[in-house]
């Protein structure tokens, strides 16, 4: 059967069923050459119906189910992202994901998987209201959807892909089809998304990013049991070396278009499928979002600047930090930055220590940006800064910068009743990570017991506790345009050693002993000796220690934490065989 011919039975097919709503021009061809061949076939009767014998040979373009991608974060959809998944949003009055689920199960398709990752307990109700099935992915924040797709494999056969997010006006998905597609339309704008090349068969040709006109990818897609069988081996191929780790599914297809089936551009009107990628998008679709989005973080920003939601606009995510995410938005012209914290810093993080360190880094004039912090849930709002940039670790001019606020900070008269206790507050994560598992940290006492000899010669050596930072690495320094240096983001701040900002700085930049004596000795002026250095450099490995064990507890609680997590334990060990075998062979 040719395209021409199936496209007519299907037609017939959908006309039986009585479905009207499709997306899909149901113009009559039954009058056609066609059409009367069909009916001479015995598969379509003369008033346009389809026979149970043409149903039969619609049965090899069976659609056997669909995957629906569910497991992103989103982060481009701020602020509504960071309170449930976008497929979760009503839009028009229904949530986006069930109105694709009820599309689906119209067109015939009741066998619809789920792959879930950010904030998945949220789509948990859809199993017994919709019969779906689900599949996790704990991976959502370190791949993209690809790997989505390689833990749901084998459920790929004549198979419909779809996003969560995507809207139809109309009903896009059918019973029956003919090839592989992707969704698309036509537009005279630069978009993010991918532009193809087609045929005169619509046969994609080529596939091109960053284009300022053509035809886009946008909606759901369909797979045969071939392309999807010729998908799955390049997927598994590719998990050795991860190459698409990070990208979206489309981008196999377009490294391989030559060695694949072959998959067509399935072309719709811009009026039919909406995607919203950002929040802007999505109050221009559905007006009600103007006025109130049902948003607590939106009702927030409300009350601090005493506004209407239509006035905060221009929002922009900012890449998730180590504890919190991040966004940027505008009132009245002026850009501030919302703070979301993370799982689980609740039971690691005082909200209302971090109001006090705030309040009074902003009388030092080290920290001006602050506007307001929630001691409760630990949201945060401050100014966002413009025109800066981070120290550059191999800088000395840089290093001078930082040194001088450091030495500012730690002179200053500021006394509060709080602040870190690395060894201390180390043990008691240690004590969180045992009651998940009782042997997790058996194979690192050994680095636990070189941290603790650390500690205790640190102990009585004469450096006072003072008003500290606490997380000094580059990205909370701002080196403003007129060579001002701000440190910002007061979260472990108190009183604490300050081997702990000097040492985390030197701990992040990775520095060799050398550079680190260059910078401790730079650091202390005129207080500089051997026994003073000593202590700095133990509160190097003292540190690192510190955040090694934090990153262990943060990817308890579900956190990706990604190279970090080595690094601070590479320093620690590397700082504390350093410092005990020179002290073993001086006889201390």
């Amino acid at each position: 059967m040719n395209r021409e011919e199936f496209n007519c039975l299907n037609k017939a097919y959908n006309k039986r069923i009585g479905r009207s709503n499709v997306m899909y021009d149901l113009t009559d061809e039954f009058k056609s050459n066609i059409a009367r061949y069909l009916e001479e076939k015995g598969y379509i009767e003369n008033n346009g119906e389809i026979t149970v014998k043409g149903i039969e040979k619609l049965e090899p373009y069976k659609v056997n189910n669909a995957v629906i991608l569910a497991a992103g974060a989103a982060t481009r959809f701020v602020p509504l992202s960071l309170e449930k998944p976008k497929g979760l949003y009503e839009v028009r009055n229904e949530r986006i994901i069930e109105r694709q689920i009820r599309q689906l199960k119209s067109a015939g398709i009741n066998d619809i998987t789920l792959v879930l990752g950010y904030k998945k307990e949220m789509f948990f109700y859809l199993k017994n209201k919709y019969n779906v099935k689900f599949i996790f992915n704990s991976e959502f924040n370190a791949k993209n959807n690809i790997h989505s797709l390689f833990l749901a494999r084998k459920e790929l056969k004549n198979t419909y892909i779809c996003s969560s997010d995507d809207y139809f006006i109309k009903n896009p998905f059918q019973r029956y089809e003919f090839s592989p597609f992707y969704a698309g339309y036509y537009t005279d704008k630069k978009t993010n998304e991918m532009y193809v090349e087609v045929d005169d068969d619509n046969r994609i040709t080529r596939m091109i990013k960053g284009l300022s006109n053509g035809n886009i990818l946008l909606g759901h897609s369909f797979w045969s049991k071939e392309f999807s069988k010729k998908f799955t081996e390049l997927m598994e191929k590719d998990q050795k070396v991860g190459i698409y780790d990070n990208m979206f599914w489309e981008w196999l297809v377009k490294d391989n278009l030559d060695n694949m089936p072959s998959i067509y551009l399935k072309p719709y009107s811009s009026q039919q499928i909406f995607e919203f990628d950002y929040f802007s998008q999505l109050r221009e679709f559905d007006e009600k979002y103007i006025d109130s989005s049902h948003s607590k973080i939106m009702e927030r920003i409300k009350l601090i600047f005493r506004c209407d939601e239509e006035d905060i606009v221009g929002f922009k995510n900012i890449s998730e930090g180590m504890t919190n995410s991040s966004f940027i938005f505008k009132v009245d012209g002026e850009n501030y930055i919302y703070r979301y914290p993370g799982n689980g810093t609740n039971k690691i993080i005082n909200r209302k220590n971090e109001k006090t360190s705030l309040k009074l880094a902003n009388k030092l004039g080290i920290d001006p940006t602050y506007v307001y912090l929630d001691t409760n849930e630990g949201w945060k709002i401050s100014k966002f800064v413009t025109s800066f940039r981070e120290p550059d670790y191999n800088s000395k001019e840089d290093s001078s910068k930082v040194i001088k606020v450091l030495q500012k900070l730690h002179a200053s008269n500021v006394k509060v009743k709080y602040g870190m206790k690395p060894w201390d507050d180390a043990c008691k994560m240690e004590e969180l990570l045992k009651k998940n598992d009782a042997d997790s940290f058996n194979q690192f006492e050994e680095l636990k017991g070189k941290i603790k000899k650390l500690y205790d010669r640190t102990r009585g050596d004469g450096i006072k506790n003072c008003f500290c930072h606490g997380d000094t690495y580059k990205h909370n320094w701002m080196i403003k345009e007129n060579g001002d240096t701000l440190l910002i983001d007061w979260e472990y701040s108190g009183m604490s050693d300050p081997g702990i900002d000097v040492g985390y700085y030197i701990v992040d930049a990775m520095y060799d002993f050398d550079d680190a004596k260059s910078f401790i000795k730079k650091y202390l002026d005129g207080n500089d000796n051997e026994e003073n250095e000593f202590h700095f450099m133990a509160y190097t490995a003292i540190i690192a220690y510190y955040w090694f064990v934090w990153a262990l507890y943060r990817e308890s609680c579900g956190a990706v934490m990604g190279e970090s997590l080595y690094n601070w334990y590479k320093m620690s060990e590397k700082y504390a065989n350093y410092l005990l075998m020179n002290g073993e062979n001086n006889g201390k």
